[in-house]
């Protein structure tokens, strides 16, 4: 039996357990890969393809039947009913798309779903810039579980640019942390990325982070050493690990 589902709702939270109170650990974009573990009327429970992430979603919005050939790479994309007939839904950086029929500016995706060209690029494309896909959520909301345009948490800031990029990553701090090499250098680069226990950073370049920082309930832009200071004063937590993104 097949056991392969793609997410077709705009995005989804992924819940910790088959409850709406539930504590939210991750998201789930459109024409994301998954296997379906258990079901019940309301719930399934699932595990992401791409880094075997497990939780609960509704039970609605999946198709069997999903190839991917682009993704959104603007950071949050309007869905149209038809070309030039905005609806208030939006896709997030990205999501992959099945483009079914194109026009001059815009491209369907499912029945009465259009986007615009502009907002998308090839499912292959690399993008090799990660400060460029970082910059894109700089003042999105902090969300504990967030990895959209919504909302984002320091973790899924460091996997978007992976999973973007059709390339595994972890999605917990925890994990991220193993997965990578590193040591405790103080000689700050751009691409170093920043281990503390429960939160990571982004080196932008020797002087600058970006993190989406809960104290400050958004994704900006700090000083590294002001940042680590903060960090260590506020939340009692040395720096663990400085690694290198790779492209």
């Amino acid at each position: 039996m097949q056991n392969r589902f793609y997410f077709k709702g705009s995005f989804s939270n992924i819940y910790k357990k088959s409850s709406k109170s539930s504590e939210v650990t991750s998201q789930i974009l459109y024409g994301e890969k998954f296997k379906i573990l258990s079901k019940n009327k309301n719930w399934i429970k699932i595990k992401s393809d791409f880094d075997n992430y497990t939780g609960y979603i509704q039970n609605k919005n999946y198709s069997k039947e999903f190839r991917a050939n682009y993704k959104v790479s603007s950071l949050k994309a309007s869905i149209y009913k038809k070309p030039n007939y905005k609806t208030n839904i939006f896709l997030s950086l990205g999501s992959k798309l099945s483009v079914k029929e194109t026009n001059k500016n815009y491209v369907r995706i499912d029945k009465n779903k259009w986007v615009k060209k502009k907002d998308i690029k090839n499912i292959n494309y690399k993008e090799k810039n990660f400060i460029k896909i970082f910059k894109k959520f700089l003042n999105i909301k902090y969300i504990w579980g967030g990895k959209s345009y919504r909302g984002i948490d320091c973790s899924a800031l460091l996997q978007i640019f992976y999973y973007y990029n059709n390339e595994f990553f972890p999605r917990d701090t925890k994990d991220q942390i193993k997965y990578l090499n590193g040591n405790l250098k103080t000689n700050y680069q751009k691409g170093n990325i920043i281990f503390w226990k429960g939160h990571v950073a982004i080196c932008i370049n020797s002087k600058q982070l970006i993190h989406a920082y809960g104290p400050e309930k958004k994704v900006l832009i700090m000083p590294i050493l002001k940042t680590i200071k903060r960090i260590e004063k506020t939340a009692k937590l040395k720096v663990k690990k400085i690694s290198k993104i790779k492209i």
